[in-house]
């Protein structure tokens, strides 16, 4: 079974890609993380796509960031470390088409590499979002920096420096503009495939600059924070051993806000 499931309709322009790996509710591994480049990239080359919806399968998640179980070797040099999700989205695959995401359950974690890198947010009311780094003992880097050019900035860093303690609800994410349309539970991939299919009916060119000149409006700060981003982990996460044991000993309670 694929990883990442990619579906093309050639009489509307929307291709929808689904992260598809429900039993681990969507966690991204190396496999998948490879899958999710060669998409993008291939969309890149194919005209017939003009505009893309992102969705997870099964009824639970949408993402959960990284798998936990997958080890990502790295050099032994402070200077190189690999971030695996770096990746993972359009954007750092050079895809200028329009991305949709359409988010159901939950979306924490890793997932903000690619709802950073989405257009717009589409979510159902069984969406939450959430940031579990600190609780674990580890630095929201990436993270924090793709949410902060979202999301008002008390928000988001209320997001991820309560961690685990809280998650955002449907509701409020729609109320703070990190969702821009919310759905009744199982619409958002429906309303997501609306949106795309309008845009996806313009002129190509026209829409995909203006994705461009989107993306440059953040682009150099974006730059900048993600330069800092490596030493930062590198200070402030805990050694791995010890963000396993948090993270086995982790709360289940949290509080829906």
């Amino acid at each position: 079974m694929n990883a990442v499931r990619l579906r093309a309709d050639k009489d509307t322009g929307v291709a929808v890609v689904t992260l598809n790996r429900p039993e681990r509710l969507n966690a991204i591994d190396l496999a998948m993380a490879g899958e999710l480049a060669r998409v993008w990239r291939e969309l890149r080359f194919d005209d017939s796509v003009r505009a893309v919806v992102l969705t997870g399968a099964g009824e639970r998640a949408f993402c959960t960031g990284i798998d936990r179980d997958t080890v990502v070797p790295q050099p032994s040099s402070p200077y190189m470390q690999d971030d695996p999700l770096l990746g993972v989205g359009p954007k750092a695959n050079d895809l200028w088409k329009p991305v949709v995401a359409a988010v159901h359950g939950m979306a924490c974690g890793g997932a903000f590499y690619l709802l950073g890198e989405s257009e717009f947010v589409v979510a159902d009311t069984t969406a939450a979002f959430f940031d579990p780094h600190t609780a674990y003992g580890m630095v929201s880097a990436y993270e924090s920096v793709l949410m902060a050019q979202r999301m008002p900035y008390g928000e988001v860093a209320r997001m991820m420096l309560m961690g685990t303690a809280e998650r955002i609800s449907a509701q409020r994410a729609h109320e703070i503009g990190l969702v821009s349309e919310l759905t009744d539970p199982g619409g958002a991939l429906d309303a997501a495939v609306r949106c795309a299919t309008v845009i996806a009916g313009y002129p190509a060119e026209g829409v995909q600059g203006t994705v461009r000149a989107l993306w440059a409006a953040k682009e150099a700060a974006r730059a900048q924070a993600f330069a800092q981003a490596p030493h930062l982990i590198a200070l402030g996460n805990l050694p791995a051993q010890r963000q396993a044991e948090l993270f086995a000993g982790r709360r289940r309670q949290y509080r829906l806000r």
